[in-house]
């Protein structure tokens, strides 16, 4: 068995004797021998079930024969008292075992998780944690979290002499029993008597006992994470893990997101919206973050790391990715070290699939078309000395532009379909997103260039209420005959329905299958679920049978995808109820 030396005392870093004492003893002999005993991670005992060893990335069972009453009674009776939460341990241990009850409230199962103190395992952010600013660390279960919080609370009490508190409400950090285990160093350990009280104790530790750092493991519920900034308020540096894979994750969860900063809507003025391309109203980080630097633990001994939190909530926000760090441990056991800078916002424009197969010639693309006028798509129009009746015709076709089609009437102004002309098409936004006009062009490959000349343009795609004023962009217009498109919305069904005119591909009358792509923000799957979701209840139910439809309770930016996604239908849709409970209504024509 490997042993640790700390303060000329030796102690062993594994404890799997004494977690094979409390099994039945088939079991203690069939792991015994097994080629695989110190890889070891847990093992598993359930009620007529044959029992189970697992390994990283394999599984066995142990024996023949089923777990019986009496199997499960031998290993309760040799460790401690199971706690509220269902969690009991083995004195002076790292191990875990946790129950599974039936509704008597018997024990029918048994989960016997091996805890090793790991030394060194912080390798990959020696340099964060000797910062003194306060770290949170993100994975999924079984990735090493509590294990690295372990050596980071060592570390910081043995080789940074600081007076750390541990906060230990499962037992897991410094094991079972009043006396902590060794791997923990010169830290101190504070136990927590039920789960629910965890926030308590928090606040208690800081009140009582002058700590520089407190750790935290699992920080799960609203009142925990504003403990954790109000300790992070009074100069303590916090060192927690939260449930989460990513920072993404956080943004998401309301009951979580004032680790990050907390997440409210904020309407800019028009100039402000116009400048960054977006809507009027966006999500922003209310307040800072109560951890400065965050590392999501991808796998063991490969960590993403976040140096700046406050920078990558607003880049995740803003939809720009974030400036992160890949951390890994090599073959030859070197740190290496991988860093992911922010692209630009601005996308430049990719031909479609079928300029690749042969149907246009990838050299006409070089030099820019002259505008509609040569393609036989739009009419001369008369010059600036035409007569009066020439020139009040002009202004009757450019007020009709604004007068798109919304309803069920017919358009009055109807755009001819493509018939050879020189792709792709030049489009000059003014006060439209940028941000999305690029998304729809993206995901559904339109054969459109956006440029930021007016007079290299075939058509202008405008906000109504930014330019219906404007004299000055309809006299350009005018005067180099180009037509303008409106949008009454900087959204992603009027944007896409807008280009889909200027090339002649839209069909009023058809609502066709929506794209779910376009309307994501980050594309994670709590998106991608809400958006299918309104999309089935539009296509099964409210179109079908003419019912409204009510959906589950979301948050507001992901309702708002769904807002979008339903206009796409030509349908309306509402929100109500209180938060956290407001969702969506949707309506039949």
């Amino acid at each position: 068995m490997s042993e640790f030396s700390l303060a000329h005392q030796d102690y062993p870093v594994d404890d799997l004797e004494q977690l094979l004492t409390i099994l039945p003893r088939s079991i203690q002999a069939i792991i015994a021998d097994h080629p695989q005993r110190q890889q070891l991670v847990e093992v598993v005992m359930d009620l007529g079930r044959l029992p189970e060893a697992r390994f990283p990335g394999t599984a066995v069972y142990l024996g023949d024969s089923p777990i019986a009453r009496e199997d499960l009674q031998y290993a309760i009776d040799r460790v401690g008292l199971f706690s509220s939460d269902n969690r009991a341990g083995i004195e002076r241990t790292l191990h875990r075992i946790s129950a599974i009850r039936n509704r008597t409230n018997e024990i029918i199962g048994l989960t016997c998780r091996v805890g090793r103190a790991v030394f060194g395992t912080i390798n990959l952010i020696q340099d964060l944690v000797e910062t003194g600013e306060s770290l949170l660390l993100l994975g999924r279960p079984g990735v090493g979290k509590t294990t690295a919080l372990r050596e980071i609370a060592r570390v910081l009490a043995d080789d940074l002499h600081k007076r750390v508190v541990i906060i230990d409400t499962s037992n897991e950090i410094a094991g079972d029993g009043d006396i902590p285990h060794p791997a923990i160093g010169r830290a101190r350990r504070m136990q927590v008597a039920r789960p629910e009280l965890q926030h308590q104790v928090m606040i208690e530790a800081v009140e009582n006992h002058m700590p520089e750092v407190i750790v935290i493991d699992e920080i799960g519920t609203e009142l925990e994470a504003l403990a954790a900034r109000t300790i992070a308020e009074r100069g303590v540096q916090l060192v927690g893990t939260a449930h989460g894979n990513r920072l993404e994750n956080l943004i998401k969860n309301p009951t979580l997101s004032d680790l990050v900063g907390g997440i409210q809507a904020v309407t800019l003025g028009d100039d402000e919206a116009r400048r960054r391309g977006s809507q009027k109203t966006v999500l922003e980080r209310k307040a800072p973050p109560t951890f400065a630097m965050a590392v999501e633990m991808l796998e063991r001994q490969k960590w993403t790391i976040h140096s700046d939190v406050a920078l990558t909530i607003d880049n995740l926000l803003r939809g720009r990715p974030p400036v992160e760090q890949l951390r890994y441990m090599n073959e030859q056991g070197e740190l290496q070290i991988e860093t992911v800078e922010a692209q630009s916002q601005e996308k430049t424009p990719q031909p479609p699939p079928y300029f690749s197969l042969g149907l246009v010639d990838d050299r006409q693309l070089r030099p820019r078309p002259t505008g509609l006028r040569s393609t036989g798509r739009m009419k001369p129009q008369a010059p600036l000395h035409a007569n009066a009746d020439q020139v009040r015709d002009f202004e009757r076709l450019l007020e009709q532009s604004w007068q798109q089609w919304e309803g069920d009437d017919e358009p009055k102004v109807r755009v001819p379909g493509p018939n050879g002309e020189d792709l792709p098409v030049y489009v000059y936004p003014y006060g439209v997103g940028r941000s999305q006009l690029d998304q729809v062009i993206e995901i559904l490959q339109l054969p459109v260039a956006v440029t930021k000349d007016v007079h290299q343009a075939d058509a202008v795609l405008a906000l109504r209420s930014h330019v219906k004023g404007n004299q000055k962009l309809r006299q350009m217009a005018k005067g180099i005959q180009v037509p303008v498109y409106g949008v009454k919305s900087n959204t992603i069904p009027q944007i896409s329905r807008a280009l889909k005119r200027i090339l002649g591909m839209d069909e009023p009358h058809k609502a066709e299958a929506a794209d779910l792509r376009l309307f994501t923000r980050s594309g994670s799957n709590d998106e991608l679920e809400a958006l299918e979701e309104a999309r089935l209840a539009v296509e099964q139910i409210v179109i079908p049978t003419g019912q409204p439809v009510e959906l589950l309770p979301r948050s507001p930016h992901v309702r708002k995808m769904q807002h979008e996604l339903v206009e796409h239908y030509r349908l309306q849709s509402d929100s109500f109820g209180d938060e956290p409970n407001r969702r969506l209504r949707i309506y039949p024509a």
